[in-house]
């Protein structure tokens, strides 16, 4: 089962957040999500726990807890939605302009 944990301390580390689950059963992984240029985490992560009956015990127990001094909120992960593609067209305004413009007063 994949679970989603959010509110995590931006000092969290995927190591920490898999021991924090590890106290529940075997965890296959845990990925605290980073910021791809400042490498700070984003404030949440996934644990994956190969055991259902653990992983949902997991969540119960640890839901709305303190952890490194946040109160973190588990639940079990949702499907990624699709998005669209990065070319012209579709919701990124046809691929023209933005950029950087420079200084604006």
């Amino acid at each position: 089962m994949n679970i989603y944990v959010s509110h995590l301390s931006w000092g969290t580390s995927s190591e920490g957040l898999g021991n924090l689950f590890a106290q529940f059963g075997e965890v296959a992984s845990a990925n605290v999500i980073t910021d791809r240029e400042t490498g700070r985490s984003r404030g949440f992560g996934f644990v994956e726990m190969p055991d259902d009956e653990q992983a949902r015990k997991a969540m119960e127990q640890l839901n709305g807890t303190n952890f490194e001094g946040q109160t973190i909120t588990v639940n079990e992960a949702r499907p990624r939605e699709e998005r669209p593609s990065g070319g012209f067209g579709g919701n990124r305004g046809g691929g023209y302009g933005g950029g950087n413009r420079g200084r604006r007063f």
